[in-house]
């Protein structure tokens, strides 16, 4: 529930920090939902989850890539012990991203600060970053449009996609696996005009900096731990060297 205090922190008039604005400014990003949630329905039917269960996976989990893994390990026959620390190691990006977006947050309570955290994306993450560079602060109000609405659409794409699971049995034929990455780039692109020119030579330095470290740590550790350490690495440097 929203409290006195927060509601005093948002704005006065219906403008850009909406929670309507929210919503409009996440319906770029449902392409990827809507694609990838089909295709994880359709790969979690045939890994032999019920409906229930890959409803119950889907709301809990609320992680793309954490339900696929789960699936692929399932299928591996892996103990939970170890589905579960992969998933952890898998998630720990968000508290990178988490940490981005908190101090434009403190200004709310500590549930409000919970839900907005709980309910954030790689997606709704890109989207938060791009506004607060083109606005220079964030409200809870626009937080929430974009949060549920990803939210809400990810459940009902993942319920449709097990639906869907026994007649389409190859997702990658349609073309289903590339829609995260397409989206991923439309996110970068949007983030990259919403800056000075001054500044893209170095955001694409840095861009650099990540492939070389991303495919050189891949030799040395895991994929997923190679992602983080890459992100930590390269954010550190993005840091130093911004003027």
């Amino acid at each position: 529930m929203t409290s006195t205090t927060d509601l005093h922190n948002e704005p006065t008039t219906a403008s850009e920090d909406s929670f309507i604005q929210g919503v409009k400014d996440c319906v770029p990003t449902l392409l990827g939902y809507i694609s990838i949630g089909l295709a994880f329905g359709i790969v979690g039917s045939a890994s032999g989850l019920s409906l229930v269960e890959i409803a119950l996976l889907t709301i809990l989990v609320y992680a793309g890539s954490a339900q696929f893994i789960f699936c692929a390990l399932l299928l591996t026959s892996s103990p939970t012990s170890a589905i579960i620390v992969t998933i952890f190691v898998v998630n720990l990006r968000h508290l990178l991203m988490s940490l981005t977006l908190a101090p434009h947050f403190t200004r709310y309570s500590m549930l409000r600060n919970v839900g907005f955290g709980t309910l954030l994306t790689d997606e709704t993450f890109g989207v938060a970053v791009t506004k607060q560079m083109q606005n220079g602060k964030l409200y809870g109000r626009w937080m929430d449009g974009l949060n549920i609405t990803a939210y809400a659409f990810w459940i009902l794409s993942c319920i449709a996609g097990a639906f869907l699971g026994q007649w389409v049995a190859n997702p990658e034929k349609w073309g289903l696996d590339f829609a995260l990455i397409a989206m991923f780039i439309a996110l970068l692109v949007l983030q990259l005009s919403s800056v000075g020119k001054h500044k893209i030579m170095h955001y694409l330095m840095l861009i650099g900096y990540m492939v070389i470290m991303m495919y050189g740590l891949s030799y040395v550790v895991p994929s997923h731990l190679a992602v983080l350490l890459a992100t930590v690495i390269v954010a550190t440097i993005g840091v130093v060297t911004d003027k």
